[in-house]
C-alpha cells in the first residue's frame, strides 16, 4: 500500500506512537507512557516560554495581532527570502521544484493575508441585539503545528500567521527533512518581530534531531494541535488527548464530463498534475473520463505533454514507484523524466514528458495505481457515462482518498450538484486546475488554507479549509430577552395534519 497524504500536504516520513492519557485533572501534565524524559522536559521548557508570551500578547489589542501575523507572513513572502526557502526546501527534502515552491509560499500567504485582513479576533466580535447574545474572540493558548516535508516553509506559515492573527502562540513540529527550511523560516520571522518589538517566544520550534518522544509531548502539552502530514501523526494527534485538528488521506479523482471543453480540461489538469511535481494531496491522482470524450481527451492529454505508456512499461514504472508495498522515494515528487528513467523507461524519458499516464479499470489493493502516487503520474479510466464515472470515483475513494474532494470538468451545473449530494466528498472543484483551487484560489470563494478536512469520511472533526476561527475560542454573553415561548401546533401541526395527534 502507497504512503497516505493528509489534506493539502504529505510527507513520506511518516511516524508511529503508542496512544498516552494525560493524567486526570491534569490536561498539560507529563504522562506516565514511553515518551522520552529529556523530550518531555524540553518540550516542557519552550511550552512555558511560549505560554509567557502569548499570556501577554493576547492582551496586548488587535493591532499588534494583525502586526505579528503581517510580521510571519512578510518573512517568507518577500522575494530574496522566499527564493532562499524555496531552495532550502528541495534541496533538503528532495521534492518538488522551486519555482513552485517559491509561487506556492507567495500566493498561499497573500490569500490568507487576503482573508484575514480586517476580521476582528479578540475583544468583541459580534452582537445579537435580537437574542441578546454577545460574543468574544479568546485566544486558544499555544498551539501545536504538526508540519510536513512537502511544504516546509509554505505549511508551516500558513499555521503561524493564523495562530498569531488569533493571538496565540504558536511551537512547530517539522518533518526531519523539513526541519532545516523550518528552522530558515522562523529565524526570518524572528527578525521581522525585531523590528516591531514582538517576543521570539511566539513562534518557535522544537529542536533537533525532530523524534516522535518529542512530536508526542508537544502535541500533550499544547492547548491545540494543528496536523497536517502523514495519517499516522494525525492519529498520533486525536490520540493525544488535547484538541485537535487533523485532515484525511488524499487520492483526489477528476471526471471529465462529455460536455466538457476538452482542451481547456486538459490544459487545467496539467497546471495541477505538474505544479510542484505533484506533491499536493489536491493534486489529481485520477482521471475517469466519460466514454463517448474517452479518445479525444486522451488526445488533449498527449497534446499537452501526457505520454500514454503501454502495458509493459507501466509495469516498469509500477515496480519502480513501489518498493515493497510503500511509494519509493526514488520517484516520490520528481519530474516524470526522472520517474520514467528510474523506471528504466529510457524512450519514455527521451520525449520529455510533462507527466506519465497508465490506463486501469479497478480500485483496491490490487490495484496501485488508484491510489495515491504523490508523483506527475495520471491514472485514466475510461467510464461508459456520467453515472458511471460518479460510480468509479466512489469506488476509488472506498479505497482512499474519501471526503477530500472530487474534480469535474463539465458544462452541465446539475452534474456538480449530483456529485456534492451523492459523493463522499467535502467540495467539488468546477471547471478548475485542482490542486490550485481546492486550497483556495484568486478566482474562487473557497478559503485560503494548506489543511483541508475531509469531514467524517476521511475520519475528520471538520469538512471545510482549516482557517483562523479554528485556532479561536469564543466566548457568549446571554442577557435576557422578553420570552417567547411556540405553540407547539406551529411546530408539530404538518407532522399532527398528516399522522394526528
Amino acid at each position: 500500500m502507497n504512503v497516505r497524504a493528509i489534506g493539502a500536504e504529505t510527507t513520506a516520513s511518516a511516524a508511529t506512537t503508542t496512544p498516552v492519557e494525560k493524567p486526570e485533572g491534569s490536561p498539560h501534565a507529563r504522562t506516565t507512557g514511553r515518551a522520552d524524559d529529556d523530550a518531555e522536559q524540553t518540550v516542557a521548557a519552550l511550552v512555558a516560554k511560549a505560554r509567557a508570551a502569548q499570556q501577554a500578547f493576547e492582551q496586548a489589542g488587535q493591532n499588534a495581532l494583525d502586526t505579528a501575523a503581517a510580521a510571519a507572513a512578510w518573512a517568507i513572502m518577500e522575494p530574496r527570502r522566499n527564493r532562499q526557502l524555496a531552495e532550502r526546501s528541495v534541496r533538503d527534502t528532495g521534492l518538488g521544484n522551486v519555482d513552485d515552491k517559491f509561487r506556492k509560499n507567495y500566493r498561499k500567504t497573500l490569500g490568507l493575508l487576503r482573508d484575514l485582513h480586517g476580521q476582528q479576533t479578540t475583544g468583541v466580535i459580534a452582537r445579537d441585539e435580537a437574542n441578546g447574545i454577545v460574543e468574544i474572540a479568546r485566544a486558544v493558548g499555544v498551539v501545536a503545528a504538526i508540519t510536513p516535508s512537502t511544504n516546509p516553509a509554505a505549511t508551516p506559515a500558513n499555521k503561524i500567521v493564523n495562530a498569531l492573527k488569533c493571538g496565540n502562540a504558536v511551537i512547530v513540529a517539522p518533518s526531519p527533512k523539513g526541519y532545516s527550511s523550518c528552522a530558515l523560516l522562523i529565524g526570518f520571522i524572528h527578525e521581522q518581530f525585531a523590528k516591531a518589538g514582538l517576543n521570539p517566544d511566539l513562534v518557535q520550534m522544537l529542536p533537533a534531531p525532530i523524534g516522535k518522544a518529542a512530536t508526542a509531548a508537544l502535541m500533550r502539552q499544547s492547548d491545540l494541535v494543528v496536523a497536517t502530514g502523514s495519517q499516522a501523526n494525525v492519529r498520533m494527534a486525536y490520540a493525544s488527548g488535547t484538541p485537535a485538528f487533523g485532515v484525511g488521506a488524499g487520492n483526489v479523482a477528476s471526471i471529465v464530463a462529455a460536455s466538457a471543453d476538452l482542451h481547456d480540461a486538459a490544459q487545467k489538469i496539467l497546471r495541477s498534475k505538474t505544479f510542484d511535481n505533484a506533491t499536493s494531496c489536491s493534486s489529481e491522482n485520477s482521471v475517469v473520463i466519460e466514454d463517448a470524450v474517452y479518445r479525444p481527451m486522451l488526445a488533449e492529454l498527449a497534446a499537452c505533454g501526457g505520454v500514454l505508456l503501454n502495458d509493459a512499461q507501466k509495469a516498469a514504472l509500477q515496480a519502480a514507484m513501489w518498493v515493497d508495498g510503500k511509494l519509493s522515494a526514488q520517484c516520490t515528487a520528481k519530474s516524470a523524466e526522472t520517474i520514467a528513467r528510474v523506471a528504466g523507461l529510457d524512450e519514455i524519458a527521451a520525449q520529455h514528458p510533462a507527466f506519465l499516464m497508465v490506463e486501469e479499470s479497478g480500485a483496491g489493493d490490487d490495484y496501485p495505481f488508484s491510489g495515491e502516487k504523490l508523483a506527475p503520474v495520471l491514472t485514466v479510466y475510461r467510464a461508459a457515462d456520467f453515472a458511471a464515472a460518479a460510480g468509479m470515483v466512489r469506488r476509488i475513494y472506498a479505497y482512499m482518498g474519501a471526503g477530500h474532494s472530487v474534480g469535474l470538468h463539465s458544462t452541465d451545473p446539475a452534474q456538480a450538484l449530483e456529485l456534492g449530494l451523492s459523493l463522499p466528498v467535502a467540495r467539488v472543484i468546477v471547471n478548475q486546475a485542482h490542486c490550485l483551487a481546492t486550497g483556495g484560489n484568486f478566482d474562487n470563494g473557497l478559503p485560503f488554507s494548506l489543511s483541508m478536512g475531509c469531514g467524517t469520511w476521511g475520519r475528520n472533526n471538520f469538512s471545510g479549509n482549516l482557517g483562523f476561527r479554528h485556532y479561536l475560542n469564543t466566548t457568549r454573553i446571554a442577557y435576557p430577552i422578553e420570552e417567547r415561548v411556540p405553540d407547539p401546533d406551529d411546530l408539530l401541526g404538518d407532522f399532527f395534519a398528516r399522522y394526528g395527534r
